[in-house]
């Protein structure tokens, strides 16, 4: 089948490399023409693991493409998918100008019967002003359907090709059909298509990843009651956890969530619920905790050291998880700020975002090649991310390069008690 995606951010890109691994012909569209040379050349914009060589081993087998002109794709394609951003507005509300400018663009260009799926999350009531933004600039025939994306960064192309669910919303039963026939090859171990209207399809997305950040910061602050009182946040989580109605997912505790998916979509869902006259506390609580959290493992720096003003801090990973490159939101972001404000001197080390960190900070922290050499005379080392990489340290060259062996550990990696024999003075979360 031949499909365009217009977007080539994570979502875009993963859409576009995975949907032509399965044999389609796929053009993805982005105006920024120096985006789409360099994913000609097979270079990347994000670090999204497993999806270079999907890119590389399709764009070789002429499968996929890259375009900044949408029109004559458009035309030669049955479905297409519209995955820009959607950018949280001043009032918390999701942007969908670009979303609609899409479909505007789509709809001049459509010469024959077209399916338009929206992959970018939005808001209830998108799938239909972007029915009437194509309806107003064609006469052809279409339908529009909604089909949230629910990909991980880290995980997304696995996500993609295995799904644990797949969602469509449509008013048109033959454009339901045709969406559910493209995911066939995805589902085959039994993954459920749900089809439904689109305001639920649009709902899901938001109330999927609403749930998690809140199980989140439910779980942060469960961790900040067990410093109060003396208990051990591991313990706690491992009961909560092995209760079958709850689960173990997103109960680890540490310095608050981030990244382009969660702050987002809480805020947008919150702006919704108030636009329908509701105000939906438990979100409102989700935010604020997760807010507060960012700045715990700054004000445990300081009621350990005292003033910060003069002080080394290393700190190992910048972006929001491990396995992507993604800054958005980060609480590293917000902790580093903390730092530079309270007059200490900061060396980061991620081994992905570190980039990303240059476009951020510019000079005002420094940026090192690997987590040994941010911790040269270091007063203290900040682990903001827990990659792979970082759990299994030298920890007597740790020692031998630090200026004090005082750790603060954002992400629960060690075990307090080993860390105390290995000399050092660690302090984490709930813990």
């Amino acid at each position: 089948m031949k499909m365009t995606v217009v977007g080539t951010g994570y979502v875009g890109l993963v859409v576009g490399a995975c949907l032509a691994e399965t044999g389609n012909d796929v053009t993805c569209i982005d105006v920024d023409e120096g985006k789409i040379g360099s994913l000609r050349r097979g270079r990347l914009p994000i670090y999204e693991p497993g999806l270079d060589e999907l890119v590389r081993r399709n764009t070789a087998k002429r499968r996929l493409d890259f375009e900044t002109a949408l029109a004559p794709s458009v035309r030669d394609s049955e479905v297409v998918f519209i995955a820009v951003g959607t950018p949280s507005d001043e009032d918390g509300s999701a942007d969908v100008q670009h979303v609609l400018g899409a479909a505007r663009d789509v709809g001049r260009a459509m010469a024959g019967h077209t399916v338009v799926a929206l992959k970018s999350t939005v808001p209830v009531g998108t799938a239909r002003r972007v029915q009437a933004a194509i309806g107003d600039e064609t006469t052809e025939p279409f339908n529009v359907v909604s089909n949230p994306e629910f990909l991980k960064q880290g995980s997304a192309v696995d996500d993609f090709l295995k799904p644990d669910r797949v969602v469509i919303g449509a008013e048109d039963a033959n454009a339901a059909k045709l969406m559910a026939s493209l995911y066939k090859p995805f589902t085959r171990t039994g993954a459920p298509i749900w089809i439904m209207d689109w305001a639920s399809a649009e709902l899901s997305k938001y109330a999927a990843n609403a749930m998690l950040a809140a199980r989140v910061s439910f779980m942060n602050e469960v961790a900040n009651v067990c410093d109060a009182v003396g208990a051990n946040v591991d313990h706690v989580r491992r009961v909560v956890a092995s209760d079958l109605r709850i689960g173990s997912s997103f109960l680890f505790p540490g310095i608050g969530y981030g990244g382009s998916c969660f702050p987002k979509d809480v805020k947008a869902l919150a702006r919704l619920a108030r636009d329908a006259d509701y105000r939906f506390r438990i979100l409102d609580a989700v935010e604020k905790v997760n807010a507060a959290q960012k700045r715990r493992l700054v004000d445990k720096m300081v009621d350990v050291l005292g003033a910060l003003d003069g002080r080394r801090i290393a700190v190992w990973g910048l972006s929001f998880k491990p396995r992507t490159d993604d800054m958005r939101d980060a609480p590293s972001i917000t902790i580093i700020d903390a730092l530079l404000a309270a007059g200490a001197e900061v060396t980061a080390y991620d081994p992905q975002a570190n980039e990303s960190a240059r476009r951020i900070f510019a000079s005002r922290i420094g940026l090192a090649s690997d987590g040994y050499d941010a911790l040269k005379g270091a007063d203290a080392l900040a682990i903001l991310t827990e990659w792979n990489e970082f759990r299994e340290p030298d920890f007597p060259r740790m020692r031998r390069l630090m200026r004090d062996a005082l750790v603060f550990d954002g992400r629960n990696l060690f075990d307090p008690g080993e860390m105390r024999e290995l000399g050092f003075r660690y302090h984490s979360i709930g813990r």
